[in-house]
């Protein structure tokens, strides 16, 4: 038995790339992007670990394709993109800052919060996935969804100032379009309806214009489902059409309120 295993494994494809390298660098980037150690104050050592990061990156990058000259292609693009991502990313921190009450400084939000971390890596991988680099941006998103709980696609795109509160649960399919200023809460689901493999290429995720709020277990499905400019989506709504602009959208649910002493014993039960 172990042998025929062995067979298929040697039969399929084999990638050289080293998921905890990758994992190890997208943690030092960040590291070293916003100074979170607090070791880079002299000047001449933030350069030094920019090019020593830059270096690892073109070890990562040689593995996914033999063309030298494609490599540092690869590696310069991303490092210039660097300043405006790092611009882009300040002004998430601020939207968290500016609306998380329970966010008492800026230093916490990149120590501590889980959705400014995902957000930062959903950024760099993106970078990678429109240079059409493979799996390295897969790698990066899934690193963040196994320590956070939110799985962003790197093919999303998303706009400035974005907001992700708690966080845990939350998934972005591949094809969603998020534009500035939205907010999302934990276990809300920008996913596809039922498609074919052969309509893999077609928008399939749910489109969310400006300003909109999304609440906790919301879930918004279809790639032809567009929420509309400064609309609202209360908490476990289930949305499979579009909403115009300023909408408020809510699921009402009845709930009771009795005594204990009305049910029967077999009712106070415990788990």
């Amino acid at each position: 038995m172990s042998y025929s295993i062995y067979i298929r494994n040697q039969e399929r494809a084999k990638s050289p790339i080293n998921k905890r390298q990758v994992e190890k660098w997208v943690d030092e980037l960040i590291n070293w992007l916003f100074d979170i150690s607090q070791e880079y104050s002299n000047y001449r050592f933030f350069q030094n670990k920019e090019k020593l990061i830059q270096l690892k990156l073109q070890d990562i990058l040689a593995k996914v394709t033999d063309d030298t000259n494609q490599v540092l292609v690869n590696s310069n693009y991303f490092f210039d993109s660097l300043e405006q991502i790092h611009f882009v990313l300040i002004n998430d921190l601020e939207t968290i800052i500016n609306f998380d009450p329970a966010a008492k400084s800026k230093e916490e939000v990149l120590i501590a919060y889980p959705g400014f971390f995902a957000i930062t890596a959903y950024r760099i991988a993106n970078i990678f996935w429109k240079l059409d680099i493979p799996i390295i941006p897969r790698i990066i998103t899934e690193y963040v969804h196994s320590r956070t709980g939110i799985d962003i696609h790197p093919g999303a795109e998303i706009g400035e100032n974005f907001f992700i509160d708690h966080g845990t649960g939350i998934v972005i399919g591949e094809t969603t379009k998020i534009g500035n200023n939205v907010k999302i809460y934990q276990g809300v689901t920008l996913g596809a309806l039922s498609v074919s493999k052969d309509n893999a290429s077609a928008k399939r995720h749910p489109t969310i214009e400006n300003n909109v709020t999304i609440y906790a277990n919301a879930t918004i499905l279809g790639g032809n489902t567009t929420i509309g400019v400064s609309s609202v989506i209360g908490g476990n709504v289930w949305l499979t059409h579009s909403v115009p602009e300023n909408s408020l959208v809510y699921h009402k649910s009845e709930i009771e309120i009795k005594k204990k002493s009305e049910f029967p014993e077999a009712l106070n039960y415990v788990i």
